[in-house]
């Protein structure tokens, strides 16, 4: 339990410190730190219930967007301002730490596999942040749709 209030820890500062070298500024930095913290929680219990890493890096990212989408909103800033800063604690930096090593040391076959790993994790966040902002955006365009209906009828 230690270990994971640590972890979160250093997730929320982690977001609080590249929101402040991105320059964001006043209460926003807080809020990047909380995606962050958010992005990485839902990572970890994810990882808690499931056996594929790939798929809790997507889970902790559409989280993340989801989060980003409705604060963006709330403070009427781009949601990229939110993504940013808050996807920093999902990084894959280990996998590919490991990835670099298996190529220095000219172990092709290991190097492949990490790389490969590495890749998939890269898409997996890619891909949780494309996936809550397309329906995000299905979901708004469709309700002012309804509206204009509505004001037609």
């Amino acid at each position: 339990m230690e270990r994971i209030l640590i972890q979160l820890i250093t997730a929320f500062t982690s977001s609080l410190g590249f929101a402040y070298i991105f320059n964001v500024k006043g209460k926003r930095i807080f809020y990047d730190g909380i995606g962050g913290f958010l992005a990485w929680g839902v990572q970890l219990l994810a990882a808690a219930f499931l056996t594929n890493e790939a798929l809790c890096y997507l889970l902790g990212s559409a989280a993340l967007t989801a989060y980003a989408e409705g604060m963006a909103r709330w403070q009427k800033c781009p949601t990229t301002l939110f993504i940013v800063a808050g996807s920093i604690p999902l990084i894959p930096g280990g996998a590919l730490y490991r990835t670099m090593s298996y190529g220095i040391s000219r172990d092709w076959q290991a190097f492949f596999n990490q790389g490969l790993e590495t890749l998939l994790l890269a898409v997996a966040i890619s891909a949780g942040i494309l996936i809550v902002m397309v329906l995000d955006q299905i979901w708004h365009n469709a309700r002012a749709l309804s509206r204009k209906r509505k004001a037609q009828a």
